[in-house]
């Protein structure tokens, strides 16, 4: 018997090619729950497909990775779509994914999801964040499709309402993959050279992929970094996409984003005209006020008879000149009556007037002796008296 002998090479790569001729193969559709799910620097997926009782390797190249509109995680119930083959080197099959999609929901809804939780988180949706309109603006900026419908509206409605602002269009394209860097662009533009007060961005309605490039993580940021205040106006009422939730107001409709941009000018001359009115009555209560007061000013004595009015100030005056001239002349005698007093005490106390009385004072060195023991035998002390000074010579100290 004649047996063939394979190298394990060769027997995998029979494998591999009998696995790539089944037509059925060649494109099968699996779904389950995913599991170990890895992005390598590559670009390339890595996971597990598995239900209740087997799993399958998985792989999804960066070329149809690139594709994916919502970010896989583990967990995550999917459909798979790809072919089946044999990896030589490991010799285990498996499914390589050109397409996958989220169970229950398409792969879009999951994607705005995840990016709405996301941008949530980091705060972009805050309402503190949120930069009020100008209520009178100068010049409006309109990021939309050149050739929509969007465009006309808001040019016809706001050249209606507001015509005293400047409407600057900075056409972009508003669907498919080069819409996003372009909006990003002209948003980034309009703040750079300062074009605008406030700035409209959106478009027409249309189905969620149409309106997709306002979910896209790029022009959440751009708007959300906006210097100039930004009305969202993507779709009709219904609708809503991450842009809406990142502007600083949304409006239902292109419409509405230029009823919002600018105030009804019919609107504004009835209120200059309701302030006109309100300013005349102001300034004619105060012309009747200072007429009254002009005239009880002119009524004054003051100014009907200066002469008599001066009068009664110098005669005024000269109550207080003598009221002042009489309080300084008791204060005067007052004092002067003090002093004699004092003077007369202070005479009274003086040791002079002891002396007068023939009474003297010893003194040694300019010290007042107390006592007989303040001197010695042969010590020179002063005898003051009323009339003069004697100087002696101390020749007996006697105590007692």
């Amino acid at each position: 018997m004649n047996e063939l002998t394979l190298s394990v090479s060769q027997l995998n790569a029979h494998m591999k090619a009998l696995v790539e001729a089944d037509p059925m193969l060649s494109r099968v559709v699996v779904r389950g729950e995913l599991s170990n799910y890895k992005i390598y620097p590559s670009g390339h997926h890595y996971f597990t497909m598995k239900d209740a009782e087997s799993s399958l390797k998985c792989v999804m190249f960066r070329s149809s990775a690139s594709k994916l509109r919502f970010r896989p995680e583990s967990g995550m119930s999917v459909t798979a779509a790809g072919r089946v083959s044999v990896y030589p080197r490991d010799g285990a099959y498996q499914l390589y994914v050109t397409e996958l999609m989220p169970e229950g929901v398409g792969d879009l809804q999951v994607a705005f999801e995840q990016l709405k939780a996301k941008l949530e988180a980091e705060g972009l949706f805050d309402p503190a964040h949120k930069k009020p309109l100008p209520a009178f603006p100068r010049r409006v900026a309109v990021v939309t499709s050149g050739a929509g419908a969007a465009v006309h509206d808001i040019i016809r409605v706001l050249g209606k309402r507001w015509p005293l602002a400047k409407i600057l269009i900075l056409p972009v394209r508003v669907q498919g993959v080069e819409a996003p860097p372009e909006i990003v662009g002209a948003i980034r533009y309009a703040n750079r050279w300062k074009l605008a007060d406030v700035l409209i961005t959106g478009r027409g309605g249309g189905s969620m992929e149409d309106l997709w490039a306002f979910n896209d993580e790029r022009v959440a940021r751009a708007i959300y970094e906006s210097e100039i205040p930004v009305i969202s106006a993507v779709g009709h009422e219904p609708d809503v996409t991450i842009a809406d939730y990142v502007a600083d107001r949304r409006a239902a409709t292109p419409s509405n984003a230029a009823e919002l941009a600018g105030p009804e000018i019919e609107d504004v001359l009835a209120l200059i005209a309701q302030d006109g009115i309100r300013l005349q009555q102001a300034m004619g209560k105060k012309l009747d006020l200072l007429s009254r007061r002009l005239s009880d000013l002119s009524a004054r004595p003051a100014l009907t008879d200066p002469e008599v009015y001066l009068g009664a100030k110098r005669m005024a005056l000269d109550y207080a000149r003598a009221g002042l001239s009489a309080a300084g002349e008791k204060k005067t005698a007052d004092c002067r009556r003090r002093y004699v007093e004092l003077a007369a005490k202070l005479d009274a106390l003086s040791p002079l007037k002891v002396l007068a009385r023939g009474y003297a004072i010893a003194e040694k060195d300019g010290q007042a002796l107390r006592s007989a023991e303040d001197a010695q035998v042969g010590d020179m002390i002063d005898i003051k008296l009323a009339g003069g000074c004697l100087g002696c010579i101390v020749e007996e100290v006697r105590n007692g």
